[in-house]
């Protein structure tokens, strides 16, 4: 069983339980070393993420907590940063780069899809707040095509290792949170391959290991991780390396399914 987890979320940011508490459940399951992620600030939308003060408050207690705990788990302290993400992870151990939306120039006319965010000439557009955004978001920048928003993505997720310089690839294909059963797209269809392919090919030149995430999973989203399992085929195929991720929110969920996808990594 693997004892280690390096993606997780408290209540500093869209977490349900406080850094010390994801700490005692850890030692209670006997990890060996876990690192936690808190969602760095995204100017445009701080719904659910760490102000710059809060971002402190949290680097602080947890730096209490690795000293506070040494002797029973290592402690690692890092940020999940969106490729949009304007904070700054130098005063940090690591980083999962993820893409949590992506954005389009703001029109100079017409209204603005609800829960999408326009902020200093683009529109924002989170990928995995609802399906109903997916679809009213396709409508209105991609002529209604849910292929060619997929491939935005891609594109975008492309970009994550220079813009953040994370050290782990966070849920490569998040755009597929509501596809289960294909609700949105066809996963087979010639373009969402290609766009996911180019997206992989450039990543895997930064030598950067992706996570098997399995926090769709546990939250009912999904029947597998992120991502799915032709795009870990090709991956493993092309060289690339993997580390399991719960993307844990709350404490009963910490290395969540490992036991199942720990030979793959």
């Amino acid at each position: 069983m693997i004892l280690k987890d390096y993606h997780m979320h408290t209540t500093y940011c869209d977490g349900t339980a406080s850094a010390e508490e994801m700490v005692q459940e850890a030692v209670r399951r006997g990890l060996t070393e876990i690192g936690f992620s808190g969602h760095s600030h995204t100017a445009f939308d701080e719904s659910y993420c760490m102000s710059e003060e809060q971002t402190e408050q949290y680097r602080q207690e947890l730096l209490e907590l690795r000293e506070r705990y040494a002797d029973r788990i290592s402690i690692k302290i890092g940020l999940e940063m969106d490729r949009y993400s304007d904070a700054d992870p130098s005063q940090f151990d690591y980083c999962v780069g993820s893409v949590h939306y992506i954005r389009v120039p703001e029109k100079g006319t017409g209204g603005v899809p609800a829960g999408c965010l326009p902020y200093e000439g683009f529109i924002y557009i989170p990928i995995d707040e609802t399906p109903e955004i997916l679809r009213a978001a396709a409508d209105a920048y991609f002529d209604g095509d849910l292929i060619a928003l997929a491939a935005h993505f891609f594109d975008t997720a492309a970009e994550v290792c220079a813009s953040t310089g994370c050290s782990i690839i966070g849920h490569f294909d998040l755009v597929t949170k509501f596809n289960e059963g294909g609700g949105l797209f066809d996963e087979s269809d010639p373009r969402y391959i290609a766009a996911w392919q180019r997206a992989v090919d450039q990543l895997l030149q930064e030598g950067v290991p992706f996570e098997i995430n399995t926090g769709a999973i546990s939250k009912g989203y999904r029947t597998e991780p992120y991502p799915a399992k032709n795009i870990r085929d090709y991956i493993r195929q092309q060289g690339g390396r993997f580390i399991l991720s719960s993307d844990s929110h709350r404490t009963d969920t910490l290395c969540y399914g490992f036991e199942e996808y720990e030979a793959e990594v």
